[in-house]
């Protein structure tokens, strides 16, 4: 096992990479709870005014049904491309839009959009009902 983690550029367990899908659909789920707090949309609505986004309200309504029905599905691993489109444009509106002015400030949201992204790319994987379901073939190079 020493030498797959050092000397071989193939991962150790295949399936790991359910642990990054997983916990990132989590946290974004747990953001887009956040729709059920009146206080916390108001906020978000009243930032996107001051920000000059149009249609305030529905943009961050949009925002968090996204994050809710994108975390989820991201969790379970069922429709996870489709899914992570979206997450993958959420997260850049908030990291270069909404973020610091700095390319670096907005890490969390550059680091999800980064992981959503390696999902586009990569699909779910072997554990996932996208796989169970549709049979998808896995790469396994």
């Amino acid at each position: 096992m020493f030498n797959k983690m050092i000397g071989s550029s193939n991962g150790i367990w295949k399936a790991g990479a359910i642990i990054l899908r997983v916990v990132a659909g989590l946290i974004i789920f747990r953001y887009g709870l956040e729709i059920f707090s009146e206080d916390k949309m108001a906020g978000y609505a009243s930032w996107l005014t001051d920000l000059g986004f149009p249609y305030p309200r529905t943009m961050a309504t949009s925002g968090k049904v996204i994050e809710l029905a994108g975390g989820l599905l991201m969790t379970i691993g069922l429709f996870t491309r489709l899914a992570a489109i979206p997450l993958i444009i959420t997260m850049s509106v908030i990291c270069f839009v909404m973020g610091e002015p700095e390319f670096l400030a907005a890490d969390a949201s550059l680091l999800l959009m980064l992981i959503y992204l390696h999902f586009l790319f990569t699909g779910p994987g072997k554990l996932s009902l996208d796989h169970i379901l549709f049979r998808q073939k896995i790469n396994t190079d």
